[in-house]
C-alpha cells in the first residue's frame, strides 16, 4: 500500500505528487519557506527553502533524526531558510539541494514512499 500524504498545517486533504509541487511553489512564492508533510503511516517529510536551495528531510516519526538529501561537492553555505517560528537558518550548501531537485525529490517520495534511486542522502540517525 502506498502512503497518502497531507500538508500538516493545511486541511489534511491528501495531496498527490503533482499537487504537492503546486503547493510548495505557491507557499514558497508567498514567503512560507517551511512545509511539513505527514504520511498515513506517520512518517514526516520536511521541505525548507530559501527559494534557491532546499533542505529535504524524511523522518520515520516525530523525534526521529531522519535522513536528508545532500549535494556532495557543493561549496559554501546559504542563508535565508526561514522557519515558521521566524528562525532564520543557514546551512552548508552540501546539506541542501537546488530547489528544482528538491521539488523532484518531494514529488517522488509523495508518489512512491521512497527516495529516488541514486539520490545522495545522509542518514542522521
Amino acid at each position: 500500500m502506498i502512503e497518502s500524504w497531507v500538508i500538516k498545517d493545511d486541511t489534511l486533504v491528501p495531496v498527490s505528487s503533482d499537487a504537492v509541487l503546486e503547493t510548495l511553489r505557491s507557499r514558497t512564492d508567498s514567503g512560507r519557506l517551511e512545509t511539513w508533510l505527514k504520511s498515513s503511516s506517520g512518517r514526516l517529510l520536511a521541505f525548507v527553502t530559501n527559494a534557491e536551495r532546499a533542505m529535504v528531510m524524511l523522518l520515520e516519526e516525530e523525534g526521529d533524526p531522519g535522513e536528508h538529501a545532500v549535494d556532495p561537492g557543493a561549496e559554501g553555505s546559504s542563508g535565508g531558510f526561514v522557519l515558521a517560528n521566524g528562525q532564520d537558518d543557514e546551512y552548508p550548501d552540501e546539506d541542501t539541494v537546488p530547489i528544482g531537485e528538491a521539488f523532484r525529490l518531494v514529488a517522488h517520495i509523495v508518489g512512491t514512499g521512497s527516495w529516488p534511486a541514486g539520490v545522495c542522502r545522509v542518514v542522521d540517525r
